[in-house]
């Protein structure tokens, strides 16, 4: 209302105009004194004419300033002047609940972000009160009934903050040997447990690097107050104002918080969790059977990466290369089971230390057979892959059929199916797409890939 009469101040004067006119007016008719001149007919209908327009003016900008939103919509690709990065766009995007303000993932809302392109359908977010915490922290398992199917079992019952979506992301990219390292993270105090306020330093961690970027952004966009116009301020949906009880602090500590978080407790849910995603994957195409086919099998590896997107040559894109290669050279499969594919995305999880294990082959500019693969694998996981899997990955790789993998592009490629879709590709135009080339010429003896969100 305020900035509505700021607008008609200037114009009162015009009002006052018309007034004083319908009283001249009013005299003039009475005194018979219209019909004797002519001018003030004109006078008259220019200020007519004035008042009408001057009111559809003041009636117009009336309405902008009542439409006017008190906050940002969440689904803008900024907020508060911040540049939302890919990561945050999503959670927004999948994220089904509200409270106080406050943007929350489910645990069905999570499975969904990593496994699908898009949310499914919905009309708006469902607005969350206490009643629903309690029903929530009520179905929530205990830390000793955790299974691969708990996400699945809760589906929309419960809540995931912003926070937590970045450390179940980083789970899902973890080797079993980083378990420990991520446990020691939050165990601060060195007694070998984790108790509730040592798991919400990734809270505070997260808020304050969050809060920072927040007025880093606003600095400059403030106007100055000697305009008279209030300053706006907005409450960031993805930054905790508030204290919730999430499905993953009653699951780990408890509904009244006092419980403790084991390592081997720790290791079992996030075991557990990767297990979880895989399975949905792999039922995916499995559709109830007991194994996939080696096709389905290379679909899934090649779901998250950028090759669908490549420009089709005459005949075929990348993508559809690859799985037409792999039909020539194996018409007829036996199927990969789901320990076998679980067996290969753990050991994705160790591609950084099976690029450094291929670092020699690299500078001698020597492709690797499979024995030599199997070999690198078991060096980096402790573990086996079978034959039947590391001969279908070859099958798909191996670019002339040779019986060796150029394992560059492998590499490249199996980091974009590790990430899931979180990699972006760097920009090939203009200064920036410069910059891109030369840093690739710059280390040619590097694998290419996109670079991290």
């Amino acid at each position: 209302m305020a900035a509505i009469a700021r607008r008609i101040v200037p114009n009162v004067h015009l009002v006052n105009r018309f007034a004083q006119c319908s009283r001249t007016f009013r005299t003039n008719l009475s005194n018979g004194s219209i019909s004797s001149n002519p001018g003030i007919y004109m006078y008259c209908t220019a200020v007519a004419t004035s008042v009408y327009f001057g009111w559809k003016w003041i009636r117009k900008n009336a309405v902008v300033e009542a439409a006017k939103p008190t906050r940002r919509m969440t689904d803008e690709p900024s907020l508060r002047g911040l540049k939302l990065n890919h990561r945050e766009r999503r959670f927004i995007k999948f994220a089904s609940a509200e409270y106080q303000g406050q943007l929350y993932m489910t645990p069905q809302d999570f499975i969904e972000s990593v496994t699908d392109s898009e949310p499914r359908p919905r009309m708006k977010r469902r607005i969350l009160h206490e009643r629903d915490l309690d029903q929530f922290a009520q179905e929530t398992p205990v830390l000793s009934k955790g299974s691969p199917d708990m996400f699945r079992n809760i589906f929309d019952r419960g809540t995931i903050s912003y926070t937590e979506y970045l450390f179940l992301l980083s789970i899902l990219t973890k080797p079993q040997t980083g378990f420990r390292i991520a446990f020691n993270m939050f165990d601060t105090d060195g007694n070998e447990r984790v108790d509730k306020e040592e798991f919400l330093v990734l809270e505070k961690i997260f808020s304050t690097a969050r809060r920072d970027r927040l007025n880093r952004a606003l600095e400059g966009a403030v106007k100055s107050s000697t305009t008279g116009e209030d300053v706006e301020v907005l409450e960031d949906e993805l930054q905790k104002s508030h204290v919730v009880d999430t499905t993953l602090l009653l699951h780990f500590f408890g509904r009244k918080g006092k419980q403790d978080l084991k390592f081997e407790e720790f290791k079992m849910f996030m075991e557990n969790l990767q297990t979880e995603v895989l399975e949905i994957e792999f039922n995916e195409f499995s559709k109830g059977l007991p194994a996939i086919t080696e096709l389905d099998f290379a679909k899934i590896l090649l779901r998250y990466t950028y090759l669908q997107s490549d420009q089709p040559t005459k005949r075929m894109s990348r993508y559809e290369m690859y799985l037409e290669r792999l039909l020539d050279r194996i018409p007829e499969g036996k199927g990969i089971t789901f320990n076998e594919f679980k067996s290969f995305c753990q050991f994705l999880n160790t591609l950084d230390d099976f690029a450094i294990a291929m670092r020699m082959y690299t500078l001698a500019d020597q492709p690797i057979s499979q024995e030599e693969f199997h070999r690198a694998v078991k060096i980096c996981t402790g573990a086996e892959l079978s034959p039947h899997i590391v001969d279908t990955v070859f099958k798909i790789f191996d670019d002339d059929g040779d019986g060796q993998l150029s394992y560059k592009e492998f590499i490249a490629i199996m980091r974009d199916r590790l990430h899931r879709g979180f990699k972006q590709q760097q920009s090939r135009e203009g200064w920036e797409g410069f910059k891109a080339c030369v840093k690739d010429a710059m280390n040619t003896d590097q694998p290419q890939q996109p670079s991290l969100t």
